[in-house]
């Protein structure tokens, strides 16, 4: 029988090792090939002349897609994978882009975004000699909570400030999304960048998009799940109530003079502000406790029909693009999940709509305070 020396032994059992490995990859329940979308294709030389972007599902997959990769990278990073069997590079390399960059949280270095740009050297390699048409040139993802023990902390952290305040703006990380997505517009133009966030990730990208609105930067936007439950809302729809309640009752009463009234009024008022409009895309699921106050009418709302992709809201409206899953009730997993925005069977309905939520996250954009205006504006 021939001996085997102790160094052949630990190589053949590296080997062993790497094999296990790789098989683990390959069936891993987060693997592209498991859980990713079926039928969706990898750029070609067809998209010359009809690009796959122009196709709101296909668009709406592949924002999903990086997303996930973003869950991914974290994911690869907690349990060691290297380059050779991480699971989340699958998840952009299909449809031709490359990571440039992670956004890290400096307290605990968990990442919780990624940049990803158009790989030009992939794209020739399938005979993809320019960009399609509608293919941005960079993408900004951002996940949302991971109840795993080396990031729990804070993502718990911005879900707490988000309920409490319903804003974003005090974290770490609003402050690195902001600072990358300016810099990704400055380089490319906004009309060549996307922003794209689930959960609390889509919390993040909203808030971070609606700031660049305001300077006059509108970057595209699309929001998977996003937060819509919070104390503030809570509190402030108490007030919205009870004052109702007192201009029923002050109507009742006699009035002092109508210039008080005037001035009253006047103090509430506000104008219309630019011209362009700054519209999100929001994904929702009714089910989904976290985000269907979305779909809250409101008492002004005049939505467009459903499945009409190309209406417009009105000039001054705030509103969003409205994508709302119809599949019927659901569990809350099943709800709140990012798999669903890429399955097969999934069926959507799409509005541009203006419900009391969207009007009072975006009516900043649109509207100035009277008490900003100058008395010649008013």
């Amino acid at each position: 029988m021939a001996k085997i020396s102790a160094e052949e032994m630990r190589n053949e059992a590296g080997t062993e090792g790497e094999i296990v490995k790789e098989s683990a990859t390959e069936s891993h329940p987060y693997a592209f090939h498991v859980s990713g979308p079926r039928n969706v294709s990898s750029p070609n030389w067809r998209d010359l002349i009809n690009s796959s972007w122009k196709d709101t599902n296909y668009r709406r997959t592949v924002m999903a897609c990086f997303i996930q990769a973003v869950y991914l990278i974290e994911l690869d990073r907690q349990e060691n994978r290297t380059e050779q069997n991480a699971l989340a590079p699958k998840w952009w390399i299909p449809f031709k882009y490359k990571l440039v960059e992670t956004l890290k949280d400096e307290r605990d270095g968990s990442i919780f975004g990624a940049i990803l740009e158009w790989d030009r050297s992939a794209a020739l390699a399938d005979f993809v000699l320019i960009r399609p048409s509608g293919a941005p040139r960079a993408v900004l993802a951002l996940r949302g909570t991971l109840l795993k023990s080396p990031t729990m902390r804070r993502d718990i952290e911005d879900d707490l400030r988000f309920l409490a305040w319903e804003s974003l703006k005090g974290s770490v990380r609003f402050n690195g999304a902001l600072k990358a997505l300016k810099a990704l517009a400055n380089k490319y133009g906004s009309n060549n960048v996307c922003i794209a966030g689930h959960s609390l990730g889509a919390g993040f990208a909203l808030q971070v998009g609606k700031s660049l609105a305001k300077e006059g930067i509108y970057v595209e936007a699309h929001l998977f799940n996003p937060p819509s439950v919070s104390l503030a809302m809570s509190f402030r729809n108490i007030g919205e109530k009870a004052g109702f309640a007192w201009k029923r009752l002050k109507a009742m009463l006699p009035s002092k003079s109508d210039s008080q009234i005037s001035y009253e009024e006047g103090a509430t008022t506000s104008i219309q502000v630019g011209l362009k409009q700054w519209v999100p895309h929001l994904y929702i699921n009714n089910s989904d406790y976290i985000c269907c106050s979305y779909t809250d009418p409101d008492g002004a709302q005049n939505d467009q029909a459903a499945d009409k992709e190309n209406a417009k809201p009105t000039i001054g409206q705030a509103a969003a693009k409205l994508f709302l899953s119809s599949k019927g009730k659901q569990k809350f997993l099943e709800a709140h999940g990012l798999e669903q925005w890429w399955s097969d069977n999934l069926e959507l309905q799409m509005a541009i709509s203006n419900s009391k939520l969207i009007s009072q996250q975006l009516k900043s954009l649109y509207t100035l305070p009277a008490s900003q205006l100058t008395p010649g504006k008013r």
